[in-house]
């Protein structure tokens, strides 16, 4: 499938066909990876790792559990 780098505002893009899109499940917001190798350029939607994602809730329980009295007023 050929595409074609366009000017889009001050950048450049690739457009992707509607069907490429509906076959990975992608819309518009959604963010890709860019890997650059040996075979060329390869498009990759981005996901948190399992183990990234429990960082992060392990943080957000820490402040809530901190800041609980003021959230609570927040609340109100």
């Amino acid at each position: 499938m050929n595409v074609t780098v366009r000017k889009i505002g001050n950048s450049e893009g690739v457009i992707l066909p509607k069907e490429v899109l509906e076959r990975n499940h992608l819309k518009a917001g959604d963010q890709l990876v860019l890997i650059e190798d040996s075979d060329g350029l390869k498009l990759r939607p981005l996901q948190d790792d399992p183990e990234s994602f429990e960082k992060k809730m392990k943080i957000a329980r820490e402040r809530m559990k901190k800041y609980e009295t003021a959230y609570r007023v927040l609340a109100k």
